[in-house]
């Protein structure tokens, strides 16, 4: 139990060298071309080694844990998966080209890192999907997440009743979303437009099992990696993916980036900083918290993105909760998809 307490102490302290070197110097709230000055004036290729090995330490330690008992053992699968979407996070802003200090750095720090032990895409297949689909297009037609969220039920016109915004919520858990996962991980295994990864993948996803058990044994195992990487990682993705924008009810808006995003963006918890800190600490981290932020100016690293926000005007959606209330994102989210529904009703009644 000491040496597991250890490890995941070890692996915080390691993380910290990347977050003492760009807290240096940064105002509390600045425009995006300073925050930018500053941050290509501490970019590195080494306190990003440092984080990616923390994470894993930390890892490793649940996976010790895993092996003390139930409790422990429920404890390192939540650990293990906040510390995969953390890891997922990090190569988002590898992906961006902003992690470590230059190109093949942020790429070879993402696939080693996160991407081939966690069994995702190619960086350049998520560089291309998530930049330069996503980004310019998000909330629109051409957004690839809508594809996602429709194959969770969630499209323009679809009345949910409780059942059916709870399997909503829940997708990932779900028969169909459990079936989702096995196949992205598959297909992810195999080639991806001309890149074949089979080899050094199921190397990857080899060497974590192997480790795993050889650490903390079947309890690591099931713990520390099935059930996190299966269930519960793909469950705080998606509640990420729900709180990201008013995907169904965005107001379309020209401008400024900053203004356009402020229409199709969200900023949850604003009036809470207890429950934004155990967001932005669990399953919002490395700024995904301050997805309007970095919406508005994707090449700005996590660590500068509160900064920016207290310079931005406000999103146009603020909601104080995820799941529950008149103020929750699940609300608006499910009476936006319902309006086209209840105007083609109204239409009909009056022809």
């Amino acid at each position: 139990m000491f040496l597991a307490l250890a490890l995941i102490t070890g692996g915080v302290l390691l993380r910290q060298p990347d977050r003492l070197r760009f807290r240096r110097g940064r105002p509390h709230t600045a425009p995006a071309a300073r925050l930018i000055v500053l941050q290509r004036a501490r970019a590195t290729n080494v306190t990003p080694v440092l984080l990616l090995v923390g994470q894993w330490v930390q890892i490793t330690g649940y996976w010790l844990l895993a092996a003390h008992g139930p409790l422990a053992a429920t404890t390192a699968a939540l650990g293990v998966a906040v510390q995969f979407r953390h890891l997922q996070e990090i190569s988002h802003h590898a992906v961006h080209g902003v992690l470590a200090r230059t190109l093949i750095a942020n790429r070879r720090l993402a696939e080693i890192g996160a991407h081939l032990p966690l069994v995702f895409g190619p960086v350049a297949v998520r560089r291309r999907r998530h930049v330069r689909d996503h980004h310019p297009s998000a909330t629109l037609a051409a957004d690839p997440n809508l594809v996602d969220l429709a194959a969770a039920g969630l499209h323009p016109g679809t009345v949910l009743d409780r059942r059916g915004l709870a399997q909503a919520v829940l997708h990932p858990l779900t028969p169909r979303g459990v079936r989702g996962t096995l196949t992205s991980l598959l297909d992810n295994l195999r080639t991806h437009h001309g890149y074949n990864r089979a080899a050094p993948a199921v190397g990857a996803v080899l060497a974590v099992l192997g480790t795993a058990y050889t650490v903390g044994g079947w309890p690591a195992l099931v713990a520390g990696v099935l059930a996190p990487r299966l269930l519960l990682y793909p469950l705080l993705a998606w509640w990420s993916l729900l709180a990201e924008h008013t995907w169904f009810d965005p107001d379309h808006r020209t401008g400024t980036p900053a203004h356009v995003e402020a229409g199709r963006c969200l900023r949850l918890y604003p009036h809470n900083r207890i429950l934004a800190a155990t967001a932005a600490a669990t399953w919002l981290p490395y700024g995904d918290l301050h997805h309007y932020a970095h919406s508005a100016h994707p090449g700005l690293r996590w660590n500068y993105l509160p900064a920016l926000e207290g310079h931005l005007p406000r999103p146009h959606f603020t909601p104080d909760a995820l799941l529950f209330g008149p103020r929750s994102v699940t609300r608006r989210h499910r009476a936006a998809l319902a309006r086209p529904a209840a105007r083609a009703a109204a239409g009909s009644r009056s022809s």
